[in-house]
């Protein structure tokens, strides 16, 4: 087992334990945003260069659809299939709207918010059993969040679900082994 797949498997026992989870904002603007990525296609199989079994490294991803009305982005990819509840593997708030994309291992231009593993940046796929689906979401926000790196994953949470107008999602699968 590698270092980092040894910190996956603590992180996931710890959060085993811990109720409680954030869900996804529960927004109510319309799913307008097409979100689509060269590394896999809506319900297929995220490649394993960017989970803790490879590089560990952000997808490509793109979008269009944003509507005029957005002032900033947010960005937030997740897993409603672990076991104790959705884990939030990134966040990436008030990207401006000018950005119709990321590059594969991307440091985006926006506030990375802490995610369930309790850091900012990107904590790839690495379910502890089974297939789980990943939730790639882009939100058109009426403003920005004002948060600043490092922000509490619940703060971002809410600051997401208040001023979200529109949104939309890719979804990927992932399995171990």
């Amino acid at each position: 087992m590698t270092t980092r797949a040894g910190m996956y498997a603590v992180v996931a026992l710890l959060l085993a334990g811990c109720g409680g989870e954030p869900k996804e904002p529960d927004v109510s603007g319309a799913a307008s945003i097409t979100v689509t990525s060269t590394a896999f296609v809506e319900g297929g199989a995220i490649p394993r260069r960017f989970s803790c079994d490879g590089d560990d490294v952000s997808p490509p991803l793109a979008w269009k659809g944003v509507p005029s009305s957005a002032a900033a982005l947010a960005l937030v990819v997740d897993d409603p299939d672990a076991p104790s509840g959705t884990f939030t593997h990134w966040v990436v708030l008030d990207l401006p709207t000018s950005v119709g994309a990321l590059d594969e291992a991307v440091d985006p231009h926006g506030v990375q918010a802490k995610n369930s593993a309790g850091r900012a940046g990107w904590f790839g796929p690495c379910p502890p059993s089974g297939t789980h689906r990943y939730r790639f979401t882009v939100y058109a926000l009426s403003e920005p969040t004002g948060l600043a790196d490092g922000a509490g994953l619940d703060d971002a949470l809410r600051a997401i679900e208040t001023r979200t107008v529109s949104w939309g999602r890719l979804t990927g699968i992932y399995r171990r082994g």
